[in-house]
């Protein structure tokens, strides 16, 4: 199995892909503030890059729980200075996280090669086919609502075959539109639209995500569930986060989405040497 995302080509079975976070917002639920400054930004992707990060995905807009949307051109403000200095400097890939194909093209002309998109429960087809002609790769979430409205009263009756449905109902949608397999990333989308329990059951079934043949990425990190799961406050939820992405591993996920690379690409490389001596 490939995964292609402009000029690069990443091919499965290997060591699980880690995505470094770099939030250029003041809201953000994690670090808001903290990389608002281009300078702060870039060099904290370097950081993240030199930590053993594998990709780095840059958003100019929070998508918490009730946050406030951001306008194209303040984005745009936000996240392409980073871009542009960082595509000059580190060489590996660079998502986009938006959920507006405005913002992804200008990304994707700046040198990004992959857009996170939040918003994969869209109606409308522009982002797809910009993905279709600039061959970008392209993370494929579920969320149920918006960030304004996804935590508000999230209700399922079967999560885990819902969330199922939808990837299969989209990489339909997305193959009309000319979107190749091989450019899709599939996210469950945990912690938007979903209640605690909705998260633990799908985290529980992660396997059956990937046996769709589709690289599949998985975003914990730092999360509110985990301070419920773990009994962590706000800002201790490191533990249980890497606990969740070291079972990811277990279950074939292919790519770890986190804002701490350091500690997270440790674990991993020791549950991945682990679990060979299993399966030898």
């Amino acid at each position: 199995m490939n995964l292609r995302a402009g000029q690069f080509t990443f091919t499965f079975p290997r060591p699980t892909l880690v995505m470094g976070v770099v939030n250029v917002t003041p809201d953000s639920f994690s670090d808001g503030g903290q990389f608002l400054d281009t300078h702060a930004a870039v060099e904290h992707a370097r950081r993240l890059v030199a930590e053993g990060a594998d990709l780095i995905d840059i958003g100019g807009e929070s998508t918490r729980p009730g946050a406030v949307p951001v306008p194209e051109a303040e984005e745009l403000r936000r996240v392409l200075p980073v871009l542009e200095e960082l595509r000059r400097i580190i060489i590996v890939p660079i998502s986009i996280d938006t959920m507006k194909p405005g913002v992804a093209r200008a990304a994707l002309q700046a040198g990004a090669s992959v857009v996170n998109d939040v918003a994969a429960n869209r109606s409308d087809q522009a982002m797809w086919r910009l993905v279709a002609e600039t061959g970008a790769g392209y993370v494929c979430m579920h969320m149920q609502g918006t960030p304004q409205t996804m935590q508000v009263n999230p209700a399922y009756k079967d999560v885990v075959g819902e969330v199922e449905q939808f990837f299969f109902d989209r990489l339909q949608q997305m193959s009309d539109c000319g979107v190749g397999r091989e450019q899709i990333i599939l996210d469950p989308g945990i912690g938007f639209g979903k209640t605690v329990e909705h998260n633990v059951q799908l985290l529980g079934k992660l396997g059956r995500f990937t046996r769709l043949e589709q690289p599949v990425l998985l975003g914990v990190s730092r999360k509110s569930f985990l301070g419920q799961l773990g009994r962590a406050g706000p800002g201790d939820r490191l533990a249980a986060g890497i606990a969740c992405a070291c079972l990811a591993v277990n279950s074939g996920v292919h790519m770890i989405r986190t804002h701490d690379v350091a500690a997270t690409v440790a674990a991993l490389r020791a549950t991945e040497a682990i679990l060979a001596q299993k399966e030898s």
